[in-house]
């Protein structure tokens, strides 16, 4: 079955496309598999990691929505691996590793989505970065602190996820660009549905050039990546799409992600996080047994933002209640 996908890789990859052959490795050696491709492999140790159940109680942009409808780390993270195929599919680039890179590149998310990332940066005088710390997920802190031993282009690809970053696989660029297209596509999405913004209220020229719904708008940027990337070393737009594909996330800056109501609910997330951090710092022994024996050989604000950031949206809450909110006496 593994020689199989390699002699596909090798009829029909692109010539700039990471063939699985090709790997540089992983940190540790082990006995391949046979049946699955080491990018295969990394796919699968992902989707099974702890990391990864979490996402699904992480929040997007709307602090511990009321519906069912809006969008979490974990469909966000799925939403990405999906474009990113059809990015690499489009390109014959490595679907496998391209998908093992899109399922990863959040592992290190905060609760509380960016608004979680903000405060743990203010709270850890090195600064937290998401991208960062999912590396960090991967390397060494899933499997009880042995890591999941991913890959180097999984990991590469992972921490380097930003658009503003370098990739060094065209499999990388493309989850770059992916997570671009999902979280503005997505989270204009939740935007309407919450009554933050209208569709009229969207800029006019971006929407007269991507399309009038995100299914049309995702269509429109995945197709000016591949008509501008074609048969060549590079995963870029056309420039007008780029350029309208910004203007839309700056409107989400300006109307959504900075709007009062988010920052007010951005200063309730503060008050649990910065307490929780507090709380740990000041008693470490009553971290867990995990995350207090890392203290053996990392330092303490490292060790709050492992374990504060590994938490779900609702961990954080019920553990900051089950601290600081007296418990219920019967009479």
């Amino acid at each position: 079955m593994k020689d199989k996908t390699i002699k596909i890789e090798e009829l029909f990859l692109s010539p700039y496309a990471k063939k699985s052959v090709d790997t540089v490795g992983r940190l540790k050696k082990e006995k391949p598999c046979s049946m699955r491709t080491e990018f295969q492999r990394d796919r699968d140790r992902i989707i099974h990691s702890k990391s990864f159940r979490r996402l699904k109680n992480k929040t997007q942009v709307f602090i511990s929505p009321e519906g069912d409808n809006y969008r979490t780390r974990l469909t966000h993270t799925l939403t990405v691996a999906q474009v990113a195929r059809s990015i690499a599919r489009a390109l014959s680039l490595n679907e496998d590793l391209t998908e093992a890179i899109a399922l990863g590149h959040d592992l290190g998310h905060t609760p509380f989505g960016h608004s979680g990332e903000r405060i743990l940066s203010g709270l850890n005088g090195k600064g937290f970065y998401h991208n960062v710390q999912s590396g960090r997920v991967v390397d060494f802190l899933e499997n009880n602190g042995k890591g999941l031993n991913l890959t180097r282009e999984v990991v590469d690809g992972i921490i380097n996820h930003k658009v503003s970053l370098t990739q060094h696989t065209l499999e990388a660029r493309a989850v770059s660009l992916a997570d671009r297209i999902a979280y503005v596509n997505h989270d204009i999405d939740d935007a309407i549905e919450s009554g933050f913004i209208k569709k009229s209220d969207l800029p006019k020229d971006a929407i007269d050039i991507l399309g009038e719904t995100s299914s049309k708008r995702i269509n429109t940027m995945i197709y000016s990546i591949y008509v501008n990337s074609e048969g060549k070393n590079k995963v870029e737009m056309e420039d007008e799409v780029w350029k309208q594909t910004d203007e839309l996330r700056n409107f989400l800056f300006e109307r959504v992600y900075f709007s009062p109501v988010i920052k007010q609910e951005e200063e309730r997330a503060k008050k649990m996080i910065t307490s929780l951090y507090e709380y740990y710092k000041s008693n470490v022994d009553k971290l867990p047994p995990f995350y207090k024996g890392l203290l053996d050989t990392n330092d303490i604000d490292t060790v709050l933002c492992d374990y504060v950031s590994g938490m779900s949206d609702r961990y954080a809450i019920n553990k900051f209640k089950e601290i600081f909110i007296p418990m219920k006496w019967k009479m």
